[in-house]
């Protein structure tokens, strides 16, 4: 049954049991047969183990594995993409929440997501412009019908996102990857005339809504928070009863080539990375063919964003369309931006089902390309909130405002098992399973370090032969639970 906040949870979270940062050269030849040894980090389901180092192994010569044997190979000699980085989502409701929670929590959640070694070191961040969803209320940057954007002011922000922003990138050790993704234009610049309920960009408003780009990125670096990137426009395709406006993608490449890319370029903002598309992986390839097959919007498109909630009608998630747009696009570059457990309900806090569904989707989008995932909210209140429409969720941290307690979910650690022994510029390296019980995915380190993520979400352990090269150590993963098996 699920507990709010169940004490061995809290005891893990306190104090993790969470080792110092290995950091030993292997690089990506074959390593001598018994010469690396494995840690082995768990986090499972109906146990106090919460990224708890529960056992090690040394890999030594191996032999060919009989057909009934469960196997996990690993070839780091194989190397595809190069990670950017794991994260999640600075928010106006995370730092609304967070502005209310006592000081010492406010330093153990700042600690838990940034600090490399006693939390689970992000290393990426998403932002808002202006307004979203997840806001107390709609607002804008600027006075209604101030297309000159005479009175552009960043001070809503000032109040709660900024300082938790500041807070965050110090506690990261003095550096996120940020990127900023608007839900709307101001209401005047829209043939709906509203922020909400969907709407277009008025074409006489387009280079003034790029120009606002402009003015949030030279804001928020005034403000000493760099901007790395920015979307185009969260789920253009999607009309909501929140902040919401709709591009086509003959639309959204227009904006880009015509406007956006331009006006960045002459304000001295070229080298800020454009993502595209920043919705679900269904229509994610039409996108890429309509911006990244014209070569005058390509030049300005850094890559291509995408989300999960495609299966919000059911079907499994369509995880091959990340592949066929990395295999048509190879030179473009792939992040999964937004994901979130929609529908909130306390009793699911300490669901293992929820971070099953995170497990599973960065291994399959790492496996087919993706160089980076983005998760949604990183604090949310005891309903899911603040949302101004009730557009409630879940989050992998939850505060209770009334007491200041925080509840660290599975999904935070299922997370922290990619976040933590995953760092940026790691290369992924070839990885897959025998047998479908078992998910895997791999990475080596610009340390030498090699991580190798394995989940199992079936109701019995696995009995495994982790293959890496020539060499093998036997493992064994208990029933929903997943695994980081780090080599030094």
């Amino acid at each position: 049954m699920a507990h709010r906040n169940p004490a061995p949870l809290a005891q893990a979270t306190m104090n993790p049991v969470i080792p110092a940062a290995v950091a030993c050269a292997i690089g990506l030849a074959q390593a001598p047969a018994g010469a690396a040894t494995l840690e082995i980090h768990t986090t499972a389901a109906g146990t106090g183990e919460r990224l708890a180092l529960s056992g090690t192994a040394t890999l030594a010569a191996g032999e060919q594995p009989p057909e009934r044997d469960v196997s996990v190979f690993v070839d780091r000699s194989k190397a595809y993409q190069t990670l950017l980085g794991i994260g999640g989502a600075i928010t106006d409701a995370s730092a609304e929440v967070f502005a209310r929670l006592p000081a010492a929590n406010q330093a153990r959640l700042l600690r838990a997501y940034y600090d490399p070694k006693n939390g689970i070191g992000y290393t990426l961040a998403r932002t808002t412009i202006h307004s979203s969803d997840f806001s107390s209320a709609s607002y804008t940057y600027i006075a209604e019908g101030d297309a000159a954007l005479a009175t552009f002011s960043v001070a809503p922000d000032r109040a709660y996102r900024i300082p938790l922003l500041k807070r965050a990138i110090a506690a990261a050790g003095g550096h996120l990857t940020l990127f900023a993704s608007p839900w709307s234009a101001p209401a005047f610049m829209k043939t709906n005339d509203s922020m909400l309920q969907g709407g277009r960009l008025r074409p006489e408003f387009a280079d003034a809504w790029a120009r606002y780009f402009v003015r949030f990125i030279r804001a928020y670096e005034e403000e000493g928070i760099p901007v790395w990137g920015l979307t185009v426009q969260n789920e253009p395709m999607a009309k909501q009863r929140w902040e919401s406006m709709i591009y086509s993608a003959e639309d959204e490449r227009d904006f880009l080539k015509n406007h956006l890319g331009p006006v960045l370029a002459e304000a001295g903002l070229g080298d800020r990375k454009v993502i595209v598309w920043d919705h679900n992986r269904d229509l994610m390839t039409q996108r890429a063919h309509a911006v990244f097959d014209d070569p005058e919007a390509a030049r300005y498109a850094w890559g291509l964003g995408f989300h999960w909630y495609e299966t919000w009608a059911g079907g499994a998630p369509m995880h091959a369309n990340v592949g066929n747009v990395h295999r048509a696009w190879p030179d473009k570059h792939l992040l999964l931006t937004e994901a979130a457990i929609e529908g909130f309900d306390p009793a699911r806090l300490q669901s293992f089902a929820n971070a099953e569904r995170y497990g599973a989707a960065l291994i399959e989008d790492f496996n087919q390309g993706a160089e980076g995932w983005t998760d949604w909210n990183i604090l949310l209140d005891e309903h899911g909130g603040p949302n101004h429409v009730g557009n409630f969720c879940f989050a992998p941290v939850h505060a209770d405002t009334r007491t200041g307690e925080l509840t660290f979910t599975p999904s935070y650690w299922y997370l922290g098992h990619f976040s933590k022994f995953i760092r940026p510029g790691a290369r992924r390296i070839a990885a897959a399973s025998s047998r479908s019980s078992l998910m895997t995915t791999a990475f080596a380190n610009p340390d030498g370090t090699l991580a190798t993520v394995v989940m199992n979400r079936t109701d019995e352990p696995v009995a495994y032969r982790l293959f890496i090269g020539r060499d093998e150590a036997r493992v064994q993963i208990p029933a929903h639970a997943i695994q980081t098996l780090v080599v030094r």
